[in-house]
């Protein structure tokens, strides 16, 4: 307490009266501050209290200065500058934009570094920070740690619980999963999840995490059921799609005891592969390669062939050359060299008569390998989409039309060239295709499914099987799965009344003894009390009857318009057409992962790559 003429104060009270006597704030440091009490003011910016005792603000100063440098940086600046328009700027800059809006600009930014595989240092480019300056001048742009340690893994964490609750709300899920070793010799693993949301084919990645054990059946298992249980989705896999390497069979089949799915797009590529193993078609192969690598390493030659595709009226076009792992990247090469071939012929005979160019009979050679290998290529990037519903069954009407197809082109032109019989055993690699059909046949959960969704799929039903008797086989067994369907009594009362407008029936308080054995002999014939299995067959013998879509419309659609008439079969499609035919969408995942393990990013830890990739493939 002090005594002023013996009237005693508190000490409080006389530094509030203090401070209210002058209330004017003389120094450009209070745009940044505002007052919070006597002698604590705070910060705009990161809401921090700092003390201005005795009214210096040195201590709120040197806060501006190693928290919030770009702030004291525009301040001097604009200070060399004393103009009005300069001051009105300075003002405006100090403003600092509503808490919801800073949050709403950090996760686009969050986001735009994500989706684009964008740098964490990124927000300490000079051209970057400038051009968010213009945009809006009072943004103040979060540091690169900030952003890896506090706003990305906020991010994380929200958009893997809205995945969630769509992925907890499916009646069935359908897995990939692929591994992959990266740049840095860091192996991961990947599990995609993929189901049907509101009649539409939803596609997301669960989980893309390091797996830093050896890569055997027991411990891609236990991952598996590992990211399984997390996503509450044990009792809803309906089948696992990988490749076929015997480790991960063992463990979605053996120990998981889930179905498995071998990838059909990496059948074929083995299937392709092998084919074109033959020695005549590697040798052509081989004088192919070499002219393509000419023609791109030579300045001289890539020139020549653009000015003599532009003199003879064609499109310019440049060489393509092909990935040892991937057989329709031959397959485009062999194509464009087909396509540009004049052109080509022309500019080696002027450039470089040396190198060893095709014959006349390995030019017809080259053209009628593409028309074998085109309705492989066909299958593939028609299999490789996310987008539609790709019943595994209607792969196995395509082994036979390629088969069909490649005989035919062969047999077309058999008399024209002179092929001999090392050529004939590549068109017939068309027959491998067919050993993967009897592979399905023998094993029967693998089959049946595969059966069940083309059965259920209204562009084809019944006339997608080769024989009648797997087609019966499939509606036997869709009706026995319809007819297990458990509906809501209270749903199943509401709906049945709705559709057929009658009033709800009332019970009589009292059951009549006389006519007790009648009622138990036609309860069965009535409508709306059927017994489960006689419905399900009234349905599937209704959506038979039905005609079929094309080829090329969407069965979801369909479905969509149908739901409320072919409802037990609803049920039943809907954890059928959700499984995929290939692991495409892993082996994505890490086409992904490579342009965010770079040589520039390799220091990237394993937990920040998950994050990375994981709202890459979500957002």
């Amino acid at each position: 307490f002090l005594c002023k003429k013996k009237i005693f104060y508190p000490l409080e009270l006389k530094l509030e009266c203090e401070w209210k006597m002058d209330t004017r704030k003389r120094s450009d440091i209070w745009m940044h501050f505002d007052i919070s009490s006597a002698t604590h003011a705070k910060c705009k910016i990161c809401k921090t209290n700092l003390s201005f005792r005795g009214g210096s603000t040195s201590n709120m100063r040197r806060h501006l200065g190693s928290k919030h440098p770009t702030v004291m940086l525009q301040q001097m600046v604009t200070s060399l500058a004393p103009t009005a328009s300069s001051q009105q700027e300075i003002i405006n800059t100090s403003s600092e934009p509503p808490p919801k809006k800073r949050h709403k600009v950090d996760q686009a930014l969050v986001k735009m570094i994500a989706k684009d595989f964008q740098p964490f240092s990124i927000v300490d480019d000079q051209g970057f920070r400038q051009y968010t300056k213009a945009l809006d001048p009072s943004y103040v742009l979060p540091s690169r740690t900030t952003i890896s340690r506090q706003l990305m893994p906020n991010l994380f964490e929200k958009v893997r619980a809205d995945i969630l609750e769509k992925v907890k709300a499916a009646p069935a899920v359908c897995l990939t999963t692929d591994c992959w070793t990266s740049s840095t010799t860091t192996s991961y693993m990947s599990v995609t999840c993929h189901y049907l949301s509101d009649f539409k084919l939803q596609s997301n990645l669960l989980d893309c995490f390091e797996l830093a054990d050896n890569h055997t059946a027991e411990n891609l298992a236990r991952e598996l059921e590992r990211v399984a249980t997390e996503w509450t989705i044990t009792e809803k896999i309906v089948a696992c799609v990988s490749d076929s390497a015997a480790n991960i069979k063992k463990a979605v089949g053996d120990i998981l005891h889930w179905n498995h799915l071998s990838c059909f797009a990496h059948i074929l590529n083995l299937i392709v592969r092998n084919g074109i193993q033959q020695p005549q078609i590697q040798e052509i192969i081989k004088k192919v390669k070499a002219i393509t690598e000419y023609t791109r390493r030579s300045t001289v030659a890539s020139a020549k062939l653009k000015e003599t595709q532009q003199q003879m009226g064609q499109p310019q076009l440049r060489l393509k050359q092909d990935v040892p792992t991937r057989w329709n990247s031959t397959y485009y090469m062999l194509k464009r060299i087909t396509d540009v071939k004049d052109p080509l012929i022309s500019t080696l005979a002027l450039v470089n008569p040396q190198i060893q160019s095709l014959s006349l009979e390995e030019w017809e050679m080259v053209k009628e390998t593409c028309a074998v290998l085109h309705p492989f290529e066909e299958v593939t990037v028609e299999l490789s989409s996310e987008r539609y519903v790709k019943t595994y069954l209607y792969i196995c009407i395509l082994y036979n039309v390629i088969t069909r197809l490649c005989l035919d082109t062969f047999f077309k032109h058999f008399q024209v060239c002179s092929i001999d019989d090392d050529f004939l055993k590549t068109i017939l690699m068309a027959r491998g295709l067919q050993r993967v059909t009897a592979h399905h046949q023998r094993n029967p959960s693998t089959h049946h499914l595969l059966a069940d969704a083309t059965l259920l799929d209204p562009r084809f039903k019944k006339h997608a099987f080769l024989h009648d008797r797997y087609a019966e086989d499939a509606v036997t067994r869709v009706v026995s799965a319809a007819s297990r369907s458990v509906r809501p009594p209270s749903l199943e009362t509401e709906s049945t009344e709705e559709e057929e407008g009658n009033p709800p029936q009332v019970n009589p308080p009292n059951e009549s003894v006389i006519w007790a054995d009648f009622e138990e002999r036609v309860s069965s014939l009535r409508p709306g009390v059927q017994n489960p299995v006689t419905e399900a067959m009234l349905e599937i013998k209704g959506f038979l009857t039905e005609q079929l879509l094309p080829r090329t419309s969407d069965p979801l659609e369909w479905w969509k318009t149908r739901a409320i008439v072919f409802k037990k079969t609803c049920d039943v499609m809907k954890t059928r057409l959700c499984i995929v035919a290939t692991s495409v969408p892993s082996e994505r995942i890490f086409s992904k992962a490579g342009q965010i393990i770079t040589d520039r990013r390799n220091r990237l830890s394993p937990g920040k790559v998950r994050e990375l990739i994981f709202l890459n493939a979500n957002l």
